[in-house]
Formats: C-alpha cells, sequence, structure tokens
C-alpha cells in the first residue's frame, strides 16, 4: 500500500471527495454513495481484517480514489452526450422571428410546460406530506413510537426528494442525484435522529417540499391562463369558418363560443386572423417562459436538495 492510500472508509471518501472536486454535486454525491456502498459491504463480509486491510485488498478490484474519480467523470461525459438534447437548429442563427418560434422544436419546452401543470398535483401532495408528518412526529414525541416514527418520516422525504430529483432531470435535463446519501456505519437510533437533526439537508429538504404548493399553484395559474387565452384567440377563426361554412352540423350556435366570438358574431375574418396571431404569439412566449421557469425551479431544487460538494 502506498504512502498515501487511505487506511480507513471515512478516509477513501475524503480522497474521492476532493478527486472529484469541481464535478457537479449531484455526480458526487452518486460516486460517494457507490464507494461507500460497496466499501462498508466488503469491511461487513471480512470481519476479521481491519478496514485498512479491506481497502488494501481490494484496491486492485475497485480502483484508487483517483481511478474511480476518472471512471466517474468519463462515464458521466458519455452519458451526459448521449442524453443530450438536440439544440434546435434555428436557435443560434437565422431571424429573430425564426429564433423566437424555433421554442416548438425543443422537447425541453413541451416537458418544461407539463411539469409547469404537474407541480400543482404534486406540490399538494408534498405539502400535505410535510405538514402532516411534522405534526405527528411532534405529537409522537413522548411517545415509544415517536422515535422510529421521526426516522421514517425523514427517510420518506428524502426518497420523494430524491424521487423529485429524477422527474425533474427528466424534465429539464438538470443533473440531479441517482442515489440517496449513504447512511453511514450503523449507528443507534439516537445518533441517527442527532445526524439527522445536525445535516442541513434534513430542513432544506422539508423547505422545499413545502415550497412546492405556493410555487405549483403559482406554475399551474401561469400555464393555464397563458394555455387558455393564447389558444382561444388562436381558434377564433375556426369559429368564423364554422358559421359560414356550417362545419359542424347540428351543433347549436351558442355551444360554439370563445369570448365574445361565437356563432352569430359580427366580427370580420381579418379580425378573427389578427386574434389568431395574437393567440400564437402568446402560446410561444408561454413555451419560452416555462422554459425558464423549468431551468430556474431546477436549480432552486438542486440547492435545496443536494449538498454542494456532496
Amino acid at each position: 500500500m502506498s504512502v498515501n492510500a487511505p487506511r480507513s472508509i471515512d478516509e477513501y471518501l475524503k480522497q474521492l471527495r476532493r478527486a472529484l472536486e469541481g464535478q457537479d454535486p449531484a455526480l458526487i454525491q452518486d460516486a460517494l454513495y457507490d464507494a461507500e456502498e460497496y466499501l462498508r459491504a466488503e469491511v461487513a463480509a471480512h470481519p476479521g481484517k481491519s478496514e485498512a486491510d479491506v481497502l488494501e485488498l481490494i484496491a486492485s478490484t475497485y480502483g484508487a480514489p483517483e481511478e474511480v474519480s476518472a471512471a466517474y467523470r468519463d462515464t458521466e461525459a458519455r452519458v451526459k452526450a448521449a442524453l443530450q438534447t438536440p439544440a434546435p437548429r434555428a436557435t443560434g442563427e437565422g431571424s429573430g422571428l425564426a429564433r423566437f418560434f424555433a421554442v416548438y422544436q425543443d422537447p425541453r419546452s413541451y416537458t418544461s410546460l407539463f411539469y409547469m401543470l404537474l407541480t400543482l398535483a404534486t406540490g399538494v401532495v408534498y405539502f400535505t406530506f410535510v405538514v402532516t408528518g411534522v405534526s405527528l412526529s411532534a405529537g409522537f414525541a413522548f411517545l415509544i413510537i415517536g422515535i422510529p416514527f421521526f426516522l421514517a418520516f425523514i427517510g420518506i422525504a428524502r426518497v420523494i426528494a430524491l424521487g423529485e430529483g429524477r422527474l425533474l432531470e427528466a424534465m429539464t435535463g438538470e443533473r440531479m442525484p441517482r442515489r440517496p446519501l449513504h447512511p453511514g456505519a450503523p449507528a443507534s437510533w439516537w445518533s441517527r435522529i442527532g445526524a439527522m437533526l445536525k445535516d442541513v439537508r434534513t430542513w432544506t429538504t422539508l423547505l422545499y417540499l413545502l415550497l412546492m404548493l405556493p410555487l405549483g399553484i403559482i406554475y399551474f395559474t401561469v400555464a393555464v391562463t397563458g394555455l387558455a387565452v393564447g389558444l382561444r384567440l388562436a381558434l377564433a377563426p375556426l369559429v368564423l369558418l364554422t358559421r359560414e361554412f356550417d362545419l359542424v352540423p347540428g351543433v347549436p350556435g351558442s355551444m360554439i363560443r370563445i369570448d365574445d366570438w361565437h356563432w352569430n358574431s359580427p366580427h370580420t375574418l381579418v379580425g378573427a386572423l389578427l386574434c389568431m396571431v395574437s393567440g400564437i404569439v402568446i402560446v410561444t412566449l408561454l413555451m419560452h417562459v416555462a422554459r425558464g421557469i423549468a431551468r430556474g425551479h431546477a436549480r432552486l431544487a438542486k440547492a435545496l436538495l443536494v449538498i454542494p460538494g456532496a
């Protein structure tokens, strides 16, 4: 074993963290989890050996911290290149109008808009879970089930946060953790509770889950309002065509209504076309806004759910 070779799991993890310095915090968290999970399993499988002996034994199979770091960097670069969404062709070239409408070529625009609609439902679930969990944890604090209930509550909250991160990565492309933080070496319940209370990520995770309700209401309102107004205006010519050519036979005129345009509307086709253009512009602006909101929300999620440098 070389002079700088780690002689304990904690030392190995510190060296691996230093070797991964500058990388995405989500990648660092995944690498540390994989390493600690493997190393602790190997130590448990060799009860008669010290951590230093086990680390020396598996050095050739798992690799030194620098080797593991290089492998993760290489794998991350290849995976990122494979999963990267191709940039719209008109994004960086052509007229401003072409770049404006190029948003429809970006799949992230549609997934971001869908995420804005979805956040209302997830926000209600997250908010209800946190409020109920905190209330019951406080109520059970002096009962025998208080400790296991609190541990289960925090554990489930972290699982939810991990799932939220995976959803965000799928919708926005922002790199999020694919593995949780490792719980560490076996410890007593009191030690685990103390560690959870001291871990800032415990409180930032709960804060994020609470914030999802007001943010979800805002996102949902913006998305629904933009779609409703934009599509209503964009479909104005269809109402006039329906009136002139009886495209929907048997349907009463009162049922075909878009704001003030309906079967008996006196508005002209020119006015309807202007409304259509306005509606298309509004929907396009909404797509741009959806992408911006999704990117900003992903950064907020990473700041609250992922510890910098893991």
